[in-house]
């Protein structure tokens, strides 16, 4: 049985608070449409701006949609904008735009402005969706920047490839509203139906040492596999991410995080939880070769060949298929270049899995450090599950609403 793509959210907001703080950034001419969208569907919207986000947006056109006033001054005339209320009253802030400016500065717990008051008091959940140009975006500052926000556990939504206000074309554009949208139904109308769940997950690459300098590895940014650990997460489940190397900002402290390079580690560290899963999903790109032997010194360019004798490594999923038990989930991942779907399932039935999920690099959108992707789902019991080129985070939506259905 073939099934058409299906969505797990609520079609409206009713009810629903949401308060968006702009940062000043041309970007911002995007969040009209969004203050649009929310209320439509039926959310109660606030907006707190910098002062520097009027110069790119205005205030009255923001109050007109919104429907309520635009707050931008800790204090005006004989009355203060009250920034812890407006933090409990809200059920999610949304800073979109996040400059580069405005991340730093909360990164590092500055308070100099209504925005900022308001962040540091708030007890709801806070998501931002940054945007800069592509050498900002990419800087070393704000990599450790957007870490410390997820150490404190905001959601970072990520951004899109395509032409910046600079005119270069690459990474560092706010995500469209209507993305913005998808992920703040995804947090705010999800029911914790993985309470009490215990969720394996792996991620990104294994680098397989050939000496102390080189390696073999592949493209994997982790990004899919750390999605879903902060799905499973926000949905109440217990997560433990096995997780190769990435440049990723750290998982927020509820995620037990496991680092290791190796397939071999990544292999030894899956084992240490087998008997204890109720869910795992295998999305890492592990190594199917291995070096036979690591050379102890790092080996010298001679002008000569240099032949390299590879042995297989450990096949995780296959493992956790033959040790699985009654009760237990286990998902796993086939990136195909070729007869896609019949590989796919026929790795389903080799390795003993419940579910595989199918990405193929004839895709556009789908692949290697890619902030989308296109999945197709395969189930053990012949079902298949389309679906469009989604973000990463909305692709790990569907994959744990297919996840679900599989729970005995």
């Amino acid at each position: 049985m073939r099934s058409s793509d299906f969505s797990y959210f609520s079609a409206m907001f009713s009810g629903k608070k949401v308060l968006i703080g702009i940062s000043g950034s041309i970007a911002a001419y995007k969040i009209v449409h969004l203050v649009r969208l929310l209320v439509k569907e039926g959310a109660e919207v606030k907006v707190v701006m910098t002062h520097a986000a009027k110069d790119f947006v205005s205030p009255l056109t923001l109050s007109t949609l919104s429907k309520n006033e635009v707050l931008s001054d800790l204090f005006e005339a004989d009355s203060w904008a009250n920034h812890v209320a407006l933090g409990r009253w809200a059920d999610l802030l949304l800073v979109a735009p996040l400059s580069c400016n405005t991340l730093a500065k909360m990164a590092n717990g500055l308070c100099d402005n209504l925005l900022l008051a308001t962040y540091l008091s708030a007890t709801c959940p806070v998501m931002v969706a940054p945007a800069m140009d592509e050498d900002m975006w990419h800087h070393p500052t704000t990599r450790e920047n957007l870490g410390r926000l997820a150490a404190h556990g905001c959601h970072v939504l990520p951004v899109a490839h395509g032409e910046l206000a600079s005119g270069l074309i690459g990474e560092g554009r706010m995500a469209q509203p209507e993305a913005i949208l998808e992920a703040i139904h995804a947090f705010l109308i999800t029911a914790q139906d993985f309470n009490g769940k215990k969720v394996l997950i792996t991620a990104g690459p294994t680098y397989e040492a050939i000496d102390p300098v080189r390696f073999i590895g592949n493209h994997s940014s982790g990004k899919m596999g750390y999605a879903l650990a902060k799905e499973f997460q926000r949905r109440g489940a217990a997560v433990t991410v096995v997780s190769g190397p990435v440049s990723l900002p750290a998982l927020p402290a509820p995620i037990e995080t496991v680092k290791v390079q190796s397939a071999g580690e990544m292999y030894a560290a899956c084992m240490e939880h087998a008997a204890t899963y109720d869910i795992a999903v295998m999305a890492a790109a592990v190594a199917d070769f291995t070096p036979g032997a690591i050379a102890p010194e790092k080996i010298k360019k001679s002008g000569a060949a240099l032949t390299l004798n590879l042995e297989p490594t450990k096949d995780i999923l296959a493992t956790l298929g033959n040790q699985k038990r009654d009760g237990q989930v286990l998902i796993g991942f086939a990136l195909e270049t070729n007869n896609e779907e019949a590989n796919a399932r026929q790795k389903l039935e080799r390795k003993n899995a419940d579910a595989i999920v199918l990405n193929s690099l004839n895709d556009t959108g789908a692949g290697f450090g890619k902030a989308t992707n296109k999945i197709t789902i395969l189930i053990k019991d012949g079902q298949t599950y389309f679906f469009e080129t989604k973000t990463k985070e909305a692709v790990a939506t569907d994959i744990a609403n297919t996840v679900l259905k599989l729970i005995p």
